[in-house]
């Protein structure tokens, strides 16, 4: 069964009630008899759950010229159309 406690209590006790959500026993603050928040133990992600890097690997194929790709583009677009002029 869930622990109900109300704020004060919650914010004086907030390291004995930590240690018994670490344990896996939620809680449930209450303000006025009424619940309000229920706190949980954050489980950690599952292996696999997250994302893979180089999922794609071999799917794919990157120009020799990728770092240089619009190069010429993207001057002219800070500098303007005519760079050389300056």
């Amino acid at each position: 069964m869930n622990e109900t406690v109300n704020i004060h209590e919650a914010k004086t006790h907030l390291s004995r009630l930590l240690e018994k959500v670490s344990r896996g026993e939620p809680v449930v603050i209450a303000r006025a008899g009424k619940p309000v928040a229920r706190i949980v133990r954050v489980d950690a992600p599952s292996p696999g759950s997250s994302r893979r890097i180089g999922f794609l690997k071999g799917q794919l194929e990157v120009p020799d010229d990728f770092d240089h790709m619009g190069e010429d583009e993207i001057v002219a677009a800070f500098e303007g159309d005519d760079a050389s002029a300056s």
